[in-house]
């Protein structure tokens, strides 16, 4: 019996020491603006005002020369009425804080290289502690020396959290709209190309993209450099974030020119070619109007890269291209049957709960490593962030924003997963002509699954994998309508995208007819593109027509 008691004594002392986010506005005396920082506290020593007109504005005493460990390290006259900002180290966060109390200061700042942790203590010193202790970093300590001047004030306050921010919409009607538009664009060039294949008529097609069918075992391998690649960047994340930049740089100029290509095509100048040379890639010829639009999305990846770190707009080229690419992914990758869309949703969910909930207990630093790579880890040297997310800046005013996450984030996966369900169910009903059911009824699966990824966010206040309630509402449902609709089997297998091919009515008493000069009589196929094809080859005139056994017996009688 001792081993549970134990273990439930450990988890509640476990909970005591949780931290939470707060701020410190810092600004000069006799001046009224100032700026906020993030600090980080435990409200087991004592609570912060959630307002600040509501908290007291100290003076700062400057102690970063010293740690606050012995009595030594208190100045002559002490803290009186003062918040002194001592180094993190050599003792216990108790030890510092009573030798501030006792020497009259109305609170402390402790200033940490390392990673923000609540700093903790036991009860009977929580009880003896009655002011204020929080943690900051050191690169915010170094920019309010820089940007204050020695009688500077803080107040230091902990404004509630909003339930859910207002950018959640933003990165809803992105991530809808992404996979809508791909969904649709992936099923209508489907249908266009398989048009120009009965037509004969290549010509205006080979500028596209060719699509790639995924089998079984590309998924297997897909999801296994997913996993290694995840792994790799938790642990050497520093020397391989630039090579994903320079990846998602290259990636996104493509997925840009596809999205734009169709539309510069239609412009009415700029149709010339460049004159002939020996040059490589441009022996061909290329028109002027695509060497600009190449120059163009080149132009935006690499303005993105230089300016990647500006928050302030940044973010808005970031998800321009990151749609761009996910627009192109969609209509490229294709999945030939709701067998394989099972297989890679159902394998990628698996791995995104792992990555999520299971790796925390895994990891030294109990975070997950998902969650870890995804945000950028805080103790990173480069503090580089990976560009493989939709982001939006948190439009509320919150601790949050200003310290953990100052964006939402949502991932590439996240939306492609999903959306490559959605082009299957739209190429579907377009080769069963279902008035686009399929498609209709999974993209709307997927945007209840992504307000229900948002309510979990609210409640669980933690990061979610959102493959966890994105998978379940778009295969369930499309399952449904198969189901209700009574074409399971030909939504399972992707039979439905075997077009009919209509023969013509053969008469038993049709004979071959002599070879003449004229073109070939043999009969033809008739499919729906019967009149391009008659286009495309010289037509019969009505004498070159196979004669039957008794127009040849009429004959011989006359």
């Amino acid at each position: 019996m001792r081993v549970p008691e134990t273990l439930i004594w450990a988890a509640f002392l476990i909970q005591k020491v949780v931290g939470e986010y707060g701020m410190a506005h810092f600004s000069d005396t006799g001046k009224s603006k100032g700026k906020d920082y993030c600090i980080f506290f435990n409200s087991q020593w004592a609570r912060l005002p959630q307002d600040l007109n509501k908290a007291s504005r100290l003076q700062i005493y400057d102690l970063t020369t010293s740690v606050l460990c012995s009595a030594s390290d208190v100045p002559e006259g002490g803290f009186p009425n003062r918040i002194p900002m001592v180094m993190r180290g050599n003792c216990t966060f108790y030890e510092k804080v009573r030798l501030a109390q006792i020497n009259g200061a109305k609170g402390l700042l402790i200033v940490s290289k390392d990673r923000l942790t609540p700093p903790a203590g036991n009860k009977t010193q929580y009880e003896e502690i009655d002011i204020p202790v929080a943690l900051l970093s050191y690169s915010d300590m170094l920019d309010i020396s820089k940007t204050f001047g020695k009688g500077r004030l803080v107040a230091m306050y902990a404004p509630n959290e909003p339930v859910l921010d207002y950018n959640m919409v933003i990165i809803f009607l992105m991530a809808v709209g992404t996979v809508a538009i791909g969904g649709y664009w992936a099923g209508s060039k489907d249908s266009k190309k398989r048009y120009m294949k009965h037509k004969r008529d290549d010509g205006a097609e080979k500028q596209d993209e060719e699509t790639v069918d995924v089998t079984p075992i590309m998924i297997c391998v897909f999801v296994v450099m997913c996993c290694s690649m995840l792994v790799l960047l938790y642990f050497f994340y520093d020397r391989l974030a630039i090579w994903v930049i320079a990846i998602f740089c290259v990636a996104s100029s493509v997925g840009l020119y596809s999205c734009l290509w169709p539309f510069v095509r239609r412009l009415p100048f700029c149709k010339c070619r460049i004159p002939e040379n020996n040059l490589p890639y441009l022996h061909k010829r290329p028109q002027v109007c695509m060497l600009l639009l190449s120059a163009f999305c080149i132009g935006v990846s690499i303005t993105w890269m230089v300016f990647r770190n500006e928050d302030q707009w940044a973010w808005v080229l970031q998800d321009a291209l990151g749609i761009a690419f996910c627009l192109y992914m969609l209509k490229t990758v294709r999945l030939p049957t709701f067998k394989a869309c099972t297989l890679l949703l159902v394998v990628l969910f698996v791995y995104d709960v792992f990555f999520v909930f299971i790796t925390p207990f895994l990891t030294k630093s109990g975070e997950s490593i998902m969650v870890e790579v995804a945000a950028g880890p805080s103790d990173s040297s480069t503090h580089e962030k990976l560009p493989m997310v939709l982001k939006v800046p948190r439009l509320n005013s919150s601790p949050l924003a200003l310290c953990d996450r100052p964006f939402s984030l949502l991932g590439f996966g996240d939306v492609l997963v999903p959306g490559l369900l959605v082009a299957y169910c739209h190429r579907f009903d377009i080769l069963t002509q279902s008035s686009r059911i399929y498609f209709v009824a999974c993209t709307v699966a997927y945007g209840i699954g992504l307000l229900i990824t948002f309510v979990a966010l609210a409640v669980m206040q933690m990061g979610q994998p959102a493959l966890l309630y994105l998978v379940p509402c778009t295969l369930l449902t499309s399952l449904t309508v198969a189901l209700w609709r009574r074409e399971l089997p030909q939504f399972w297998t992707g039979s439905g995208f075997v077009p009919p091919i209509v023969l013509a009515p053969i008469n038993c008493t049709q004979t071959a007819a002599p070879q003449t000069e004229g073109p070939s009589t043999k009969p033809e196929l008739q499919t729906t593109e019967a009149t391009n094809q008659s286009e495309d080859s010289p037509q019969r005139s009505p004498q070159e027509t196979p004669l039957t056994e008794k127009e040849e017996e009429e004959n011989k009688s006359n």
